[in-house]
């Protein structure tokens, strides 16, 4: 809005007053500004301050409250579980993954073995891929039909 004169019964000395317009002299208040950060500052150093207080007042309750358990139970919680205990937890003897590693040889070992499972039967054990290579040249064996299937 224009501070100039346009009414000529006004005087250059006074603002010009009109009763629908209102402005602020200043945009920022700081004054008020500075009170609320004032009282920020001050609610959040006395919430800090509280908290303090709480926490040392819990520890030290805790702190009364833990006491030493009875020659009964004195023990108890340090003994292990009874067998089987599950692998990697204190108190077990074994390495799981070395346990892992030692299952794995063992297996590709017994595949790569040769030996009779039943010799008066005939039956031996051979490597894996000596058992894919009779298969490819020879075919899977015929199954015989059991005696309570019908032949069609």
């Amino acid at each position: 809005m224009s501070t100039e004169q346009h009414n000529t019964g006004q005087t250059g000395a006074e603002e010009p007053k009109n009763s629908d317009v209102a402005y602020e002299s200043a945009d920022i208040n700081t004054r008020t500004i500075l009170a609320y950060l004032l009282y920020l500052t001050v609610a959040v150093v006395a919430a800090f301050i509280a908290s303090v207080f709480i926490f040392r007042a819990t520890t030290s309750f805790v702190a009364d409250q833990s006491r030493v358990p009875p020659p009964s139970h004195r023990g108890v919680t340090d003994a292990l579980p009874p067998e089987p205990r599950l692998q990697g937890v204190p108190g077990h003897t074994n390495d799981p993954q070395q346990d892992m590693r030692n299952m794995v040889q063992n297996d590709r070992e017994a595949n790569n073995q040769l030996s009779w499972v039943d010799k008066s039967a005939g039956i031996a054990q051979i490597p894996v891929d000596e058992a894919m290579k009779i298969i490819v040249a020879k075919g899977l064996p015929a199954v015989p039909a059991s005696a309570g299937e019908k032949k069609k």
